[in-house]
């Protein structure tokens, strides 16, 4: 198994490098021209090669879009970290920062708070959250065009966790709107009815949502609506990183329909 995925990866480099023939894949790696078409077929399934119109196979889009995810995740987190901080130092609860992995919302970033340190959340960086059942996953959805939301619930099995859970689409689709018309997201316990939490959308360069930053409590240290008073601090601190991830704000308009004269920071709210 080894010696066979070795072997995928040379294949894979070799691609990156020139076009390949099915009989040089075949010599990469040391096999018969039809277990060669196999193992081409599967990594073209992935996405990881792509075979043009003369035959011959290249990089595909799949190994550049997991290099851009990966990427991405680190810069997101390096940008984000020191805000992230503050944000937990002024509130004095939990932090989260998630994002949109593939068909995925993964915790990629977390700062505990140590109020409360004989019941831990059951969160944990790079696990995978409730797509419907957070605040975070619900701020990410509340912000993606209607095809990409549809291409990430259409395989949900929607779940009854508590007696707040969105457990339908129809329901999910309503809260979503509410969520985007406000720019926020609350998780009444959800999932876990003992966890309470906030959150807001981060954005990148295009202003496209691909983030979300969360205050989180157990109910016994914070109300969803003691939580709520913190919003102002969370909407800025999502603000901050989405403007280190380079999105400006568009410019306020006065009522003549002219530049208010603004500048960057001062249209970033606080």
């Amino acid at each position: 198994m080894a010696q066979s995925i070795r072997r995928a990866i040379d294949l894979i480099r070799r691609s990156a490098e020139h076009p390949l023939t099915l009989t040089e894949a075949a010599d990469v790696l040391g096999v018969h021209k039809s277990t060669a078409l196999r193992i081409l077929q599967t990594l073209e399934s992935a996405r990881f090669v792509r075979r043009t119109d003369a035959g011959t196979y290249v990089l595909g889009n799949g190994l550049i879009e997991l290099s851009e995810l990966a990427l991405s995740s680190m810069d997101l987190r390096q940008f984000a970290a020191a805000h992230l901080r503050a944000l937990q130092r002024e509130t004095g609860h939990t932090v989260h920062l998630a994002q949109l992995t593939g068909d995925e919302i993964i915790y990629i970033d977390k700062v505990d708070s140590p109020a409360f340190d004989a019941v831990k959340l059951p969160s944990r960086v790079g696990r995978a959250v409730s797509i419907y059942a957070s605040a975070v996953g619900k701020t990410i959805l509340a912000y993606l065009p209607p095809e990409e939301r549809d291409r990430l619930l259409s395989p949900v099995v929607f779940e009854r966790f508590t007696d707040t859970t969105f457990a339908d689409r129809d329901s999910l689709e309503a809260e979503l709107a509410r969520i985007h018309q406000r720019g926020w997201a609350a998780d009444n316990g959800e999932h876990d009815t003992y966890v309470m939490c906030v959150a807001a959308p981060i954005r990148d360069s295009r202003g496209l949502v691909i983030a979300a930053a969360s205050i989180t409590a157990i109910e016994v240290i914070a109300s969803l609506d003691q939580l709520k008073d913190s919003l102002p601090l969370l909407l800025r601190t999502a603000n901050r990183i989405s403007y280190e991830l380079g999105y400006t704000p568009p410019p306020s308009t006065s009522p003549d329909g002219s530049d208010d004269g603004r500048s960057v920071d001062e249209r970033i709210p606080s």
